[in-house]
């Protein structure tokens, strides 16, 4: 269920991947059935899972301090997703990207606390 992972590159706690939402992912069926998009909830599963197997290891989901929705993700989007780890605030930062040639338009962001 996770997206192909196209490229990543990590500085410290900063990690930036650039991913493809390929259209036959399992989060496309039935959300919507005439015009699928990303849900949210594929977006912080995402965003969790390279968090705590990239940059927090060994810590677990405590709890979403915010989060924005600004574009919906059609099938087979290529985006950019930067993860910022604030191990002193225990705060997972991320912001997916939708990437259209040279263009990139925020699609969500948000902070996940972990514990």
């Amino acid at each position: 269920m996770l997206p192909v992972e196209l490229d990543a590159q990590q500085q410290g706690d900063a990690l930036t991947l650039r991913l493809h939402a390929a259209a036959d992912l399992f989060w496309f069926r039935g959300h919507f059935p005439t015009l699928p998009i990303l849900p949210g909830v594929a977006q912080l599963d995402w965003a969790l899972h390279y968090g705590l197997t990239r940059l927090a290891p060994g810590k677990s989901f405590a709890s979403i301090d915010n989060i924005k929705f600004q574009q919906p993700v059609p099938p087979d989007a290529e985006l950019e997703l930067r993860l910022q780890w604030q191990a002193e605030k225990s705060l997972l930062s991320f912001s997916y990207s939708l990437i259209n040639g040279e263009v990139a338009t925020v699609a969500s962001s948000g902070k996940i606390r972990l514990c």
